[in-house]
């Protein structure tokens, strides 16, 4: 949400999908790679924006000498010009040319992921090379498309017109070095609690080690150029269960320098998440019946219900958050959604009453181990 407001680049990448540098898997590397990547199509966007109304004009001219041609006197033209604006033209088909796409004929090679994405990058430029010489760098196809697919095909001819590949990475590379964000997930799965530490573990440690001078800021080399991570924001977040933050390395904890804890979800927060979103679980659920006939409702009584017996069982069994919710509604619903093929044209109303026959069994199934010495 912040990234969206600021328009910033953002990644957000899980922890555990990353090894140490030397091992087979993905390198921390290419987190930065990936920002740079949503960066260009960011920019891409951006530029697109600020020409949108030149395009516009420019499609609408290109259709309309595929329609009246180009010899056509003015009155004719703003004449088909109303029709289309109108939408009575949409399925006129016409003429469009577009650039040849030729398919690359060398084979990728297929080693470590950071080598593969080098070669593959070198192959890429080779085959364009190949392609252009072979068949010309202006070649295009003529194809017969209706008005409405023929209008994306030009916009997207159109919009590149207007765009300078090398003036979008320079703007990208700055984008990503002086407003990106990372957002590390699961970084609680990388971190082994002191008790259980045997020697080097290339999917814990070694990750840990090799995110320290992302974080702290180097420059990492990519197919664009490279780019320097001394401002980029690192968000890390974790359940932090089976460890602590405490036994995440010393000099990764000095660069993640501000540490906040959420709080459990209340019954009030759950009750909020389960009616106010737009697409809130109850909303899916009853559009999800009404594709059988079905009509749901369900009280406010049970709904405060639903999320008092939500937070009673993650206090009682484990916390999960928010997820409580759906188990406790197709536990609810289970019934419901199994006959509803049978009651179309019926009203099924849900109360609190409701609520606590169907999920009341699952607040008596309290874990008792975790009281055991």
């Amino acid at each position: 949400r912040l990234a969206k407001m600021v328009d910033a680049p953002f990644v957000k990448v899980e922890a555990t999908k990353f090894t140490e540098v030397g091992f087979h898997g993905r390198d921390v590397d290419q987190i930065i790679r990936d920002l740079l990547e949503n960066a260009v199509g960011l920019v891409r966007a951006r530029v697109r924006r600020g020409v949108r109304e030149e395009v516009r004009v420019a499609v609408e001219e290109r259709i309309l000498d595929d329609l009246t041609g180009c010899s056509e006197n003015d009155r004719t033209r703003d004449s088909f010009r109303a029709l289309l604006r109108n939408g009575e033209l949409e399925e006129r088909e016409i003429e469009v040319e577009e650039p040849t796409r030729s398919r690359p004929n060398v084979v990728p090679i297929v080693a470590t992921e950071n080598d593969s994405e080098r070669f593959n990058e070198i192959l890429s430029k080779m085959s364009k090379a190949l392609s252009v010489h072979k068949t010309g760098a202006g070649s295009a196809s003529r194809r017969k498309l209706t008005v409405r697919e023929a209008r994306t095909v030009l916009e997207d001819a159109e919009a590149e017109k207007h765009m300078n590949e090398d003036e979008i990475v320079a703007m990208a590379i700055e984008a990503t070095e002086q407003s990106g964000i990372v957002f590390i997930d699961e970084i609680d799965k990388i971190c082994t609690p002191s008790s259980q530490r045997h020697g080097a573990d290339a999917s814990s440690e070694g990750v840990q080690r090799d995110l320290l001078p992302i974080i702290e800021g180097s420059t990492v080399s990519t197919k664009r150029g490279n780019v320097n991570t001394d401002h980029i924001l690192f968000v890390a977040s974790g359940a932090f269960h089976q460890c602590k933050p405490s036994d995440l390395m010393a000099e990764l904890q000095g660069r993640l320098p501000i540490r906040v804890e959420l709080a459990a979800l209340s019954e009030a927060d759950l009750l909020k998440i389960l009616t106010t979103p737009k697409h809130s679980l109850l909303k899916q659920h009853q559009h999800l019946l009404a594709t059988e006939g079905v009509t749901l409702v369900v009280t406010d009584a049970a709904c405060a219900e639903i999320a008092r017996t939500a937070a009673e069982i993650n206090l009682a069994v484990e916390n999960i958050g928010a997820r409580r919710l759906h188990t406790v509604l197709e536990r609810l619903l289970e019934e419901v959604s199994f006959e509803a093929p049978e009651m179309k044209g019926q009203t099924v109303t849900i109360d609190a009453t409701d609520v606590q026959g169907s999920v009341g069994q699952l607040v008596k199934k309290a874990d008792l181990s975790k009281f055991v010495l």
